[in-house]
């Protein structure tokens, strides 16, 4: 272990990668990811519920399987675990599902800005986000379950925090922070009951899957271009 390796965290030390066959692991499992998207999307257009039920699990799976190929820190393994963790939470229609996945998202929120570290990141970006913040959850608040406006507006501010500090890595994680946070945004307005687009369902794993796969590669950009060294300065 070089001097450098042994000053870095073991949390944003790479996950070892495979050998000399990476590089074609790492396109066979990016393909994979894509085509597990595409049926998912596909059985929602379709309201085929069987579709998702079966591909949405294999989605995250896919994506850590992809980025460890990358030699993924492992704190962004984690964070796409925790995501799996609330995906499959939400597949329950029920109000203790919602609250587990959100709580493991949650988790993976924390991870991400563990793993941001403390690269400065635009504060005008930061003000337009702490507004976006409080006119969402404050016109919202009236029209939330009594029960989930608090942990609502919790998980709000940490997700926002996410979204915000992603853009210090680049643009490439600061646009899949952003997606991320519409995408739960539009989470919490079916919650609220409020007017929805046509298929929603559709809507919110679009967004969370270009999300989480801009937030990955963004992470992976900036580690390799440390040298895979510690993201945080």
């Amino acid at each position: 272990m070089s001097a450098a390796e042994s000053r870095t965290p073991s949390w944003a030390r790479p996950v070892p990668a495979g050998g000399p066959g990476g590089g074609a692991a790492s396109r066979v499992l990016l393909g994979a990811f894509a085509a597990a998207a595409a049926v998912d999307l596909g059985s929602l257009l379709a309201d085929w519920h069987l579709g998702h039920v079966l591909a949405k699990p294999l989605l995250m799976p896919l994506l850590v399987a992809y980025v460890i190929t990358r030699g993924a820190p492992r704190l962004l393994v984690a964070a796409l675990l925790f995501g799996w963790g609330g995906d499959l939470a939400l597949l329950f229609d029920a109000e203790a599902a919602f609250l587990i996945g959100m709580g493991s998202f949650a988790v993976g929120h924390v991870c991400y800005l563990v793993l941001f570290g403390r690269r400065p990141a635009n504060p005008l970006l930061g003000g337009a986000y702490l507004l976006a913040l409080l006119g969402t959850i404050g016109l919202m608040w009236p029209d939330l379950p009594a029960d989930l406006r608090v942990p609502v507006a919790g998980y709000s501010l940490l997700l926002t925090a996410m979204a915000f500090r992603s853009s210090a890595l680049g643009l490439r994680a600061g646009i899949g922070g952003a997606l991320f946070l519409i995408s739960d945004t539009l989470i919490a307005t079916g919650v609220a009951d409020w007017p929805q687009l046509p298929r929603p369902d559709f809507w919110i794993m679009a967004t969370y899957l270009a999300a989480q796969y801009l937030l990955a590669t963004g992470a992976l950009t900036r580690t390799q271009a440390y040298g895979r060294q510690v993201l945080q300065d």
